[in-house]
C-alpha cells in the first residue's frame, strides 16, 4: 500500500552506503514528511472517511476512488485496470498515502470530469485534488429531480440531493462546472483566477499537511490580522450596514438567514418543520418537537425530512453546498454570495424574507 514510501526508505538505504551524511539529512526530510502526513486529514486512520465501511469489511466502489488509496490507485489506473473507473471494492482503513500522488499515473493526471459532465483541463498539480473535491453532486442533478414538479408542491418522492463534502474544487471553477444549484435567468460567475502565485492548490495548501499557508495571505493582503478579515469586494452583500467585516462574514450571514428562511419556508409552505443538523447525514431531518433544534434523537435516519417541494430543496442544497466548503470565502467568494442570495430570493416569492439589495460582487 505504501510502496512509494518504501522505495523511498530503500533509496535512503542506498545513499546511506554511499554518502552517510546526505541520507541522514534525507531521512531526516522524509521522516518530517511522514509524521506531517500521518497528522493530516489524508493520514488519519481513525477518520469516518476511512473507517465508514468498517463492517462491510471492504469500500464500495463507487467511494473507493477518495476514501480508499487502492480505490484511487485503481481510478488513475496506476495498477494496470482502466484508468477513470474503480473496479473492485478497496481496502478498509487504507487513508490516502505516498502512492495516492507519487505515482505516474497521479502525475499525468491532468483533466478531471465533475458530476455536471463538465471537463476541466490542464490542471496540472491541482488534479489529484481536484478528482476527490468535487463534489457528487451538481445543478444539473437538482434540476433533473425536480423537472416538472409544481415549485410548491410537496412531493413525497423528493429527498434531500447532499453534494458530498469538502467541495473546493466545485466552488473554485464555479459557474463553469455548475456545482452549485444555478436558477435559471441568473449569471454565475466561473473560475476564481485570484493571482498567479496562488493559482493551484498547493499555492496555498501544503501538500503533506494540507494546512493553509496564511502567511503568504496576509503578506499581500495588508492591515488584516486573520485570513478571515480580508475582502476585495467592497459592496454590503448581507444588508448588514457593515462594510468593514471580512467576506467571509458576509457568506456566513448570508446563509444564516438561509437557514432561517428554510425553516421558515418548510413551516408556511410545506407545513413540516425542518431542522439542521451539519454532522449527521442526511442533515435536514423533521423537527419534531417543533423547538427549532434538532436532538439526537431526532437525528436519525427515519425522522430524515421527507416534506421537500422543489424550491425548498434548492434553497436546502446551496445552503448544504456553502456549508460544506468553509473555504469557499477564498475559494470563489462570488459565486457563493451568488448562490445564496438567489436561494434567498426565490423563498421571498413564498414567504417574508429579507433579501439584501445587492446581489452581484
Amino acid at each position: 500500500m505504501f510502496s512509494q514510501c518504501i522505495r523511498r526508505i530503500a533509496v535512503i538505504a542506498t545513499l546511506a552506503l554511499a554518502s552517510p551524511a546526505l541520507a541522514q539529512n534525507d531521512d531526516a526530510a522524509l521522516s518530517a514528511i511522514v509524521e506531517a502526513w500521518l497528522a493530516a486529514p489524508h493520514g488519519d486512520y481513525r477518520s469516518p472517511a476511512f473507517t465508514y465501511w468498517n463492517a462491510e469489511g471492504e469500500v464500495p466502489t463507487n467511494c473507493a476512488a477518495c476514501h480508499s488509496q487502492p480505490g484511487f490507485i485503481d481510478f488513475l489506473g496506476a495498477d494496470g485496470s482502466t484508468a477513470g473507473v474503480v473496479d473492485t471494492p478497496a481496502a478498509i482503513n487504507a487513508p490516502i498515502g505516498c502512492a495516492s500522488c507519487h505515482t505516474t499515473a497521479a502525475h499525468e493526471l491532468d483533466a478531471v470530469t465533475f458530476p455536471s459532465g463538465v471537463s476541466v483541463a490542464a490542471l496540472g498539480g491541482s488534479a489529484v485534488c481536484t478528482a476527490c473535491h468535487q463534489g457528487r453532486a451538481s445543478s444539473d442533478t437538482v434540476a433533473a429531480r425536480v423537472e416538472g414538479l409544481d415549485e410548491d408542491a410537496v412531493v413525497s418522492e423528493l429527498g434531500f440531493i447532499n453534494v458530498h463534502y469538502a467541495v473546493a474544487a466545485a466552488t473554485l471553477h464555479g459557474a463553469h462546472v455548475r456545482g452549485g444549484y444555478q436558477y435559471a435567468g441568473r449569471d454565475y460567475v466561473g473560475r476564481f483566477p485570484h493571482v498567479p502565485s496562488a493559482s493551484n492548490c498547493t499555492s496555498c495548501h501544503d501538500p503533506h499537511t494540507t494546512r493553509v499557508a496564511t502567511e503568504t495571505c496576509l503578506s499581500c493582503h495588508r492591515g488584516v490580522d486573520e485570513i478571515t478579515a480580508i475582502r476585495t469586494r467592497h459592496g454590503d452583500f448581507d444588508g448588514d450596514g457593515n462594510t468593514a467585516e471580512g467576506i467571509h462574514g458576509e457568506i456566513e450571514t448570508l446563509r444564516t438567514r438561509l437557514g432561517e428562511a428554510i425553516v421558515r419556508y418548510a413551516e408556511e409552505v410545506s407545513e413540516k418543520p425542518i431542522g439542521y443538523a451539519a454532522d449527521t447525514f442526511p442533515y435536514f431531518f423533521a423537527d419534531s418537537d417543533g423547538n427549532g433544534d434538532i436532538s439526537p434523537d431526532e437525528a436519525i435516519f427515519p425522522n430524515r425530512y421527507q416534506s421537500w417541494t422543489p424550491r425548498l430543496l434548492k434553497a436546502a442544497y446551496n445552503y448544504q453546498f456553502a456549508k460544506k466548503d468553509p473555504g469557499a470565502y477564498v475559494h470563489n467568494p462570488g459565486y457563493v454570495l451568488q448562490l445564496l442570495h438567489d436561494s434567498l430570493a426565490s423563498l421571498a416569492e413564498r414567504i417574508e424574507v429579507e433579501v439584501p439589495a445587492q446581489r452581484r460582487q
